[in-house]
């Protein structure tokens, strides 16, 4: 049963929602949507259903674009979680609602079965994962938003990854928030094709509930950041996911793809790899950040990026032949000794301090006091048995 993987535990209401979108500041937003606010992308977000009726979400939300064979609900957002996603992406801020990393995108939504959609006329009417997967793949959407797990599997699911692949979109995905716990990356991050997001706070420390192993590709803000409370849409709650880091990497990847719409998915994704924040070799890649938290504005701040060769999969060792976990190759040279969760000074969170160098900078400008938060991979282990085909 696949679950949503938005939010542990929503705490207090935000009077004022986009003061608390923390990373908006820290990112530079401002300054990326002088040169892209994602115009021209449309995001598909695989989720809850979205409520196109918000105030920041009004206009962005193309539920017509659905097909009817999977349209059923897609406007109608059981949780409150799928709208929240799309509004973290493609959100105009208007009446005081969320702010989306890429205002400028759309949204078309498709709406599935979570454990919390206890009506079982309504689940049976609800696509499944793989139905949706397959729907948004035969439309012009560039990127699939998909915040959710599931523990196991699916030939169907897993044959729908693989042929939006080949359709050329880009998948975005949680690696989940059971970490404390039981620590299993589940699907659709642990496919093949699937970028997978870990959830990291302002100091660019990942939180001690993101899932982490074998299927981490990239980190973005997850903590401390406004959500929907529930499906009443009455008022914002803060919250923390890898959900959230979805979404913001979605809406950072439609940056991207609307200042360079030539470009295909793996340019798109091996720009964000290549410019992610970090201080360990690049071909070495963190169990807990991946390849690095994630910079939209590296790419966007020099027009003559280059992003590599439209058809080389930037997570091709991953996604093809595995990734050895022989000791001998799991550390790079900057890297010290690997720690797990617990073993750090954190409470149980890995975090990152490092370089000063603005190219190993992660979140910077924090308000007036414009505070640089740094990152490192020093703590990092990166032993890595990853995705076979």
């Amino acid at each position: 049963m696949a679950v949503l993987v938005a939010g542990l535990s929503p705490s207090a209401a935000a009077a004022d929602v986009q003061s608390q979108q923390w990373y908006l500041a820290a990112m530079k937003a401002d300054d990326m949507w002088k040169v892209s606010t994602g115009k021209g992308v449309k995001v598909a977000v695989i989720d809850s259903g979205v409520n196109p009726g918000t105030s920041s979400l009004k206009g962005q939300v193309l539920g017509d674009e659905v097909p009817q064979a999977v349209a059923y609900g897609a406007t109608n957002d059981y949780s409150g979680h799928g709208t929240t996603m799309a509004e973290l992406i493609a959100g105009t801020g208007a009446g005081g609602g969320l702010k989306g990393l890429a205002p400028g995108a759309k949204i078309v939504p498709y709406r599935i079965a979570f454990g919390d959609l206890k009506d079982k006329a309504e689940r049976e009417k609800s696509a499944d994962s793989a139905e949706a997967i397959r729907a948004a793949a035969d439309s012009d959407v560039k990127i699939i938003s998909m915040s959710f797990t599931s523990p196991g599997s699916s030939p169907e699911e897993e044959a729908a990854v693989k042929y939006a692949q080949a359709k050329g979109k880009l998948m975005i995905a949680g690696t989940g928030n059971d970490a404390a716990t039981k620590n299993l990356i589940g699907y659709p991050a642990a496919y093949p094709y699937v970028v997978g997001v870990a959830a990291a706070d302002k100091s660019g420390t990942v939180g001690k509930f993101s899932e982490y192993g074998n299927y981490v590709d990239l980190a973005a803000p997850g903590l401390d950041v406004p959500t929907w409370c529930d499906e009443t849409f009455r008022s914002y709650c803060n919250n923390v996911g890898t959900s959230i880091a979805t979404a913001i990497t979605s809406a950072s990847a439609a940056l991207i793809w609307s200042a360079h719409p030539n470009w295909t998915a793996n340019q798109v994704l091996a720009s964000l790899i290549d410019t992610a924040g970090r201080d360990w070799a690049k071909g070495d890649p963190s169990t807990y950040l991946g390849y690095g938290l994630i910079r939209p504005r590296k790419v966007l701040e020099n027009s003559d990026f280059n992003p590599g060769p439209a058809n080389t999969d930037p997570l091709a060792k991953e996604n093809a032949a595995g990734v050895t976990d022989d000791p001998s190759d799991s550390l790079s040279a900057s890297a010290s000794a690997s720690s797990q969760p617990g073993d750090s000074t954190s409470g149980g969170q890995t975090s990152a301090a490092g370089s000063s160098s603005d190219n190993t900078m992660m979140w910077v400008a924090l308000g007036a006091a414009a505070t640089a938060l740094l990152i490192g991979g020093g703590a990092f282990a990166v032993i890595r048995s990853r995705r076979g085909v």
